[in-house]
């Protein structure tokens, strides 16, 4: 009876419920049963329809754009935690609003700073995400943070690909710590390219730091919005002599006319994970789910046993 009482358990938020299914699925369960009501003005209410009491449990939920993706994410912390649950992780492959994680011009909002507290005031004992934007955002939290790395799914499919002459880049210049984790795994050059902004999306300038002629190019992203850097990186790197130009984002949001860009772009393919569902089909678009690695850390957690085997970067 007591070992039943504490089995996890693990529910979904509507945005991440195909997610969700395979992770439970690869844990070994199946989802709980949550129920939504939804009122006539938008406003809506999720609802436990089992226990909770004395359990472990894990509320799977990206936060992507809308707001309601988050707040339904704060709901479901709330009602665990005024059902009882003993310990409740927000799982959040994608950790939305990740971008306002500091104060870059006056009276702004520190909008990742703001999403850590709501989270924990409404309920969450502990984080479980996967490649923050940045990664000091863990210092946010006064809980237990896991911040697992797409690296473990994306460098057997790199590998698998078997391109010679590679080399890794970076977008820009703050995602060149990323390129030079995955190109000291893969033993490959590294190139970053530099980019000015007239205003947020908008690409006024860019130049590339480094040799990319008759190489393979892979570009690391944490995650790939309207894909205007990505698509003109891979233009230019293709101008400079490039033979291919791939390109890997854990996170697609992919908003606006992102995926017309992608596919008429000179992208050879875009590998992405499922923290974000497609919005459509893309030929060029690969998806490498990261199911596995979030049911192989929530067994660790649930096991009290060490995740730090799940990192390669």
């Amino acid at each position: 009876m007591l070992t039943n009482q504490l089995s996890p358990k693990i529910f979904a938020c509507s945005q991440s419920i195909e997610l969700a299914e395979e992770i439970a699925k690869k844990f070994g369960t199946e989802l709980g049963n949550v129920k939504i009501l939804r009122f006539s003005d938008g406003e809506f209410q999720p609802a436990f329809e089992e226990s909770v009491r004395g359990r472990r449990i894990f509320i799977v939920g990206s936060t992507f754009p809308n707001a309601d993706n988050l707040m339904e994410m704060l709901l479901m912390l709330d009602a665990a935690k005024r059902a009882s649950a003993r310990h409740i992780t927000a799982v959040m492959p994608y950790f939305g609003w990740a971008r306002q994680d500091r104060k870059d011009k006056p009276r702004v909002a520190i909008g990742a700073k703001l999403v850590a507290k709501l989270l924990e005031e409404a309920g969450a004992t502990r984080i479980m995400t996967m490649d923050l934007h940045a990664d000091q955002i863990q210092g946010f939290f006064e809980k237990p943070v896991d911040h697992l790395y797409a690296s473990s799914i994306f460098l057997p499919y790199i590998e698998s690909l078997q391109l010679e002459n590679l080399t890794m880049a970076s977008p820009d210049m703050g995602g060149s710590k990323r390129a030079y984790a995955y190109s000291k795994f893969l033993q490959s050059d590294v190139v970053i390219c530099y980019k000015q902004r007239k205003k947020a999306n908008v690409i006024s300038h860019m130049e590339l730091i480094g040799e990319v002629t008759g190489k393979n190019v892979i570009l690391v992203d944490d995650m790939i919005d309207t894909g205007g850097t990505l698509t003109k990186a891979a233009d230019l790197m293709i101008e400079k002599g490039a033979l291919s130009v791939r390109a890997i984002c854990t996170h697609p949001i992919l908003s606006g006319e992102a995926y017309e860009r992608i596919q008429n772009s000179k992208l050879t393919e875009l590998i992405v994970s499922d923290s974000i569902p497609l919005k459509k089909s893309v030929s060029k678009i690969k998806v490498v789910s990261c199911a596995t690695l979030f049911a192989d850390v929530m067994h660790k957690v649930q096991d009290n046993t060490s995740i730090s085997d799940e990192f390669l970067m």
